[in-house]
């Protein structure tokens, strides 16, 4: 089968000895299980690795981040395509957690959900990662270990799982890539993440990465409404206050007082208000089930959906679906 060796000076992706490991300013892990989508992945580190050519370092600095693969045994794992990928098995080293772990899927992904000795470890990393993010299956290992979500704006919500068939490869690929743009943005600011983003998905940059200063100096209000617009457009995605604040170009607290005073409700309630708005639109005009709604709305999951339905609506999301077609009917 082929295996996939792929050389870079700027990250490690395949296996080195300790003492030649270079610790950039920021790890990024990818665990990986037989079967993974090669694409999901690929994604991921080719946005980390080219913020690393594109940042501004200085002789003799090491690079802004570190990729590692990891898997539960090491060695090759074989993707869906059966290309092999060499991996680190995980252990203590990576005890200490990273910046931020992607868990990529996989038919591997099914068995790796019952085993206590990766779920362990894994519950043991949460604490110490900044962020974790899922492709396809890997949802599955996460939701097993017990994640802890978060109200509010900034939450850990499980990527799209990869056999869903209204979600095509590139809606997959986009996923990834907007999750790593999304932590580059934060670490080195909006106008290189753009730059990665015209690199690795040309004409994606405006969308994902806005620059409201563009075609001339904004008000308050335009960029305000443009950091609103950006929430909007991301929404199935985690978001903080720190994200959107950027997009308007204004620090945290300005932005907090002056997106209420324009919008007259606070971020987190604005962002709440759009997911909701588009989970009722999904229960009205498609059958798909509740988790899957929660999943495309980015409110997380069917559970949590449903605790939010009942503090704002009073109902079901399943109540809501019954009365608003009884009502379309009528």
């Amino acid at each position: 089968m082929p295996q996939m060796h792929l050389d870079t000076t700027r990250i490690t992706w395949l296996h080195t000895p300790a003492l030649n490991v270079r610790t950039a300013a920021r790890r990024i892990g990818i665990l990986l299980f037989d079967g993974f989508w090669l694409l999901g992945p690929g994604t991921v580190v080719e946005m980390f690795q080219s913020a690393n050519e594109l940042a501004d370092t200085r002789s003799g600095e090491d690079p802004p981040y570190e990729v590692q693969f990891l898997s539960m045994e090491g060695g090759n794992v074989a993707s869906s395509s059966s290309a092999r990928i060499w991996t680190d098995r995980i252990d203590t080293r990576f005890g200490s957690g990273f910046d931020v772990l992607f868990i990529a899927g996989g038919y591997g992904a099914h068995a790796a959900a019952r085993d206590e000795r990766l779920l362990n470890w894994l519950r043991a990393v949460q604490s110490r990662t900044r962020a974790i993010e899922t492709i396809g299956e890997g949802r599955l290992v996460l939701e097993a270990a017990g994640p802890t979500e978060h109200d509010g704006m900034m939450g850990r919500y499980p990527a799209a799982a990869a056999g869903e068939a209204a979600f095509s490869a590139a809606d997959d690929r986009n996923d990834c890539a907007r999750s790593a743009l999304m932590f580059i943005k934060r670490d080195l600011g909006a106008e290189l993440a753009r730059s990665v983003a015209d690199r690795v998905m040309p004409g994606m940059a405006a969308t994902w990465v806005p620059l409201p200063a563009e075609g001339g100096t904004l008000s308050v209000a335009e960029k305000i409404r443009a950091a609103a617009r950006w929430m909007e457009a991301n929404c199935d995605r985690p978001v903080s206050v720190a994200d959107a604040a950027q997009v308007a170009a204004m620090s945290e607290r300005n932005f907090l007082r002056r997106f209420k005073h324009e919008m007259q409700v606070t971020p987190s309630d604005y962002l709440l208000q759009v997911r909701l708005r588009i989970a009722c639109n999904f229960l009205t005009e498609t059958e798909l089930p509740v988790d899957k709604i929660a999943r495309r709305s980015g409110t997380g999951n069917g559970d949590r959906l449903a605790k939010i339905f009942r503090k704002r609506m009073a109902l079901s999301p399943t109540e809501y679906r019954a009365r608003s077609r009884a009502a379309t009917e009528a």
